[in-house]
Formats: C-alpha cells, structure tokens, sequence
C-alpha cells in the first residue's frame, strides 16, 4: 500500500500526482459521456511563487505550497480532484457540470482563497493564481490535448493581469491555427515569388492626362487564382512579415518604373508603406539603397503613401522619418485622409505633399451632404496647405465632375480604370479618353484652381 501511495501521490503536499492524474482524467471523460454532463480541467499556476522562495528559502516554499493545496482541496467538491504536477503547478477536475457557468463561482472562490495571506516565518505573504480552463466535451479530445489546452488557456490568463482565470475556446484555437498557417503560405508565397504588382492609373481630369498610378499587390495564388489584398494583408499587419511585403513591394515598384522608363513612359507611382516599416531603425537607410540600386528611376516620380490613422499613432517619429525620406527625393501621400482625427497642427507638422480622400467620402457624395461637405473641405484644407488632393473612389463620370466643379483636378477610381498588370499599363495610357462631361465646367469656379 505504501508503494502504491508513493506512485500515486505527490510526496511534498499528498494530493495525487500526474499518474494519478491521468487516470482520474480518463475516468472522468467516461463519466461525462455516459452521463451527458462536463468535465473542467483547471491548470492552476502560482503568481509570485518564485521570490517568495528565493526570499525565504525552499522549506518555505515548500510550506507555501503544502498550504495552497490544502486551500484548492478545500475548494473543490467531493469528487472532485487536485493534482500537483511539479514546482507550483497544479492542476484540478470538476466533474458533473451541466453547464460552463456552473464552474465560475468555484474559480472565483479558489481565487478569493489563494489570494488570502499565508503566514511565513512570522511574516504574512501574498500570492496569486493564473487558472486557465478547458472543458469537456466541448474540447472533444484526448487527455493530453485537453491538459495542453488548459495550459495555453493559462498563459492567457497571465497575460490578461494574473490572479483571473481564461476557459480555451476550442474555436479561437481553430482560428489562431488557421491565421499560423495562413502566414507561413504568405512568407512561402513571397519566397516562390508568387506576388505581382497591379497598377491603377491617376488622372488630372482637368486636362485629360494619366500623371501616375498606384501599385497595388496581387497574389497569383497556384490553386486560386488572383487573391485580393484584403484577404491576405489584414493578416499580416502589424508583424514583421508586413515590413518584408512593404520593402518587396516597394523595389518591385522600382523595377517596374525602371523599365517604364527605358519604353519611354514616365509616370508618378505611389507605394503603400505601413507604420511599421516606417518605424523600422533602418528604413531610410533600406530605402536609399534601393533607390541607389534603381539609380535610373527619376526620385520626384517615386512616392510612398501612408495611411492617415497610422501616422498620427506616432506622428513626431514619423514625421522625423517622412522628412529623411523627402530629403532623398521621394515624394509622400497623406492616404485615406478624412478617416483619421487629423488636426490641422497635426496637417502641419507632417511634411507631405498629398492628400488621398478616402473613398468611401468620395463614392458616396452624390446623394450624402455629409460626404460632399467633407470632401469640400478636404479641398479646401489642402489648397490652404498648398497640397495636392487627389481624390479616390472615382466610380463614373458624375464622381469626376462633381469633383472638378469642387476644384479638385486629380482623381483615381474604378470609373477611371480598374487595377491591371504592369504589361496592359502603356496600352490603356494609349487608348484613355477623356469622359465628355469633363470638358464642360458646371460653373465658373472650375479653373480657378489647379491645385
């Protein structure tokens, strides 16, 4: 009997131990089967065990930790089950549950009697517990996964502040896999080279002529065809993977310019960069070298575009960086401008050149005063600033004379022309007529302005 015990229970504080533990977790996933009910295992980690221990010793510690679990025992129903698994970790079984709810009351009340004082060698200490929390059958798996599960839900709970506890969720699980896999296709993707750049022209309505276009990224997936950037950039953002897209994006765009440019087309194109890239310590020194690489590429025709929210995150470092860059030559957008909480200080602080109306601003004004008052005003702030303004979301030709008649000359937009490969760009820039409406001003404001 006694070897038994020593095999089945933890020798410090005499609850089981992790073979002990196993077989009650087989035992109690039968159980909840047959009687159609849950089962709750808890991984219960000790916040601030650590130099309690260093403090005042390991027989302490040790002491510490007989009391805690005594404290989770105490807690826990009959039938139940506490299992210490090794240095201050336990872990527990409630079983028969009916529903998620019926285990938070205990959770709350184990938290509320760890976080209660332990006296030490005279002397009163505090701890706390991270729980995290996996069900079954919810979690319908084996006993491993679900004690894996239980951890991961753990950690969540010390990032969220410790002394709480986190329940997994089977189907977060399931997206954090698939949004795992999904990056390492997109790292894969840029590797094979599966990306392309599609351009989508810019046009000055007042005089009918293409001025520039922006590159837009595609992906050329092997099984799906052309993939939109929605689906994959979103994914990305914020990592670091975005700035490896930003610099390939932007050298691509170079390249391309540069072959423009040997065929005897000379246009203006705009590269989206995120705020990370632009925050990256070496993003000025990345982006003259391949400027020197594309020395043939005219600098004034290169221009980055930054989103509005993004570069008021962090608008003096930014700032510091738009301007390094404008010292190289290139040129910067202020893109989707009207969806951020821009002040004209901020306006003036950031050294661009253009402003991008944002679309959805642009599309619907012709039935939203709402939307046509902001875009007039956007107009208005960018002729006060001496700023380019171009507008996009130009989805036919009433967007454009709207436009012109609000002294906005520049515009870009699916009624203009739809993003197209490199290779159908010098075609399209031949055959692009200026819409009939254009030519013909509303009202006497039209060439009052050029900006």
């Amino acid at each position: 009997q006694r070897l038994e015990h020593i095999a089945h229970y933890d020798a410090l504080t005499g609850v089981p131990n992790r073979v002990l533990l196993a077989d009650r977790m087989k035992s109690g996933c039968i159980h909840s089967r047959r009687e159609h009910t849950l089962m709750a295992v808890g991984y219960l980690d000790l916040d601030g065990f650590k130099p309690i221990n260093d403090s005042f010793g390991h027989s302490a510690g040790d002491q510490l930790l007989i009391e805690i679990a005594h404290r989770i025992k105490d807690t826990l129903r009959e039938g139940d089950t506490v299992a210490r698994l090794g240095g201050d970790e336990f872990v527990f079984l409630l079983l028969g549950l009916h529903k998620v709810e019926e285990c938070e009351a205990t959770l709350h009340r184990l938290l509320g009697e760890i976080a209660r004082p332990v006296v030490l060698q005279a002397q009163a200490v505090y701890v706390s517990a991270s729980i995290g929390i996996s069900i079954y059958p919810i979690d319908d798996t084996d006993s491993d996964t679900l004690l894996r599960h239980a951890d991961q839900a753990m950690y969540q709970a010390k990032q969220a502040g410790k002394n709480c506890f986190h329940i997994y969720d089977p189907e977060l699980d399931r997206r954090l896999h698939w949004h795992r896999e999904a990056l390492d296709q997109i790292e894969k993707a840029l590797e094979r080279e599966e990306f392309e750049l599609f351009f989508q022209p810019k046009i000055d309505m007042l005089k009918g002529q293409v001025v520039g276009a922006e590159a837009l990224v595609r992906w050329r997936h092997p099984e799906r065809g052309v993939v939109m950037p929605s689906e994959f950039l979103p994914l990305i953002e914020g990592k670091s993977l975005a700035v490896k897209m930003d610099f390939w994006v932007m050298e691509q765009a170079l390249k391309q310019m540069a072959q423009w440019q040997a065929e005897g087309l000379q246009l203006l194109v705009s590269v989206n960069v995120t705020a990370r890239s632009l925050q990256a310590p070496d993003f000025v020194q990345r982006l003259e070298a391949l400027l020197n690489k594309y020395k043939q590429v005219k600098r004034a025709s290169y221009e980055l575009e930054i989103l509005e929210s993004e570069a008021l995150d962090d608008l003096i470092y930014i700032s510091k960086v738009v301007y390094a860059c404008q010292q190289l030559g290139v040129q910067f957008a202020l893109d989707d401008f009207g969806t951020g909480y821009s002040s004209l200080t901020y306006l003036k602080r950031l050294p661009t050149q253009t402003l991008k109306i944002d679309c959805s601003f642009v599309r619907d004004m012709l039935h939203d005063e709402e939307d046509l008052a902001i875009v007039r005003g956007i107009i208005g702030l960018a002729d006060s600033f001496r700023l380019q303004v171009v507008a996009e979301g130009v989805e036919s030709a009433e967007h454009g004379l709207a436009l012109l008649n609000l002294n906005c000359r520049y515009g870009q937009g699916y009624g203009i022309a739809k993003p197209m490969p490199a290779n159908q760009i010098a075609a399209w820039f031949n055959n692009w007529e200026l819409p009939e409406a254009w030519k013909t001003p509303v009202n006497g404001s039209l060439f009052q302005h050029t900006r």
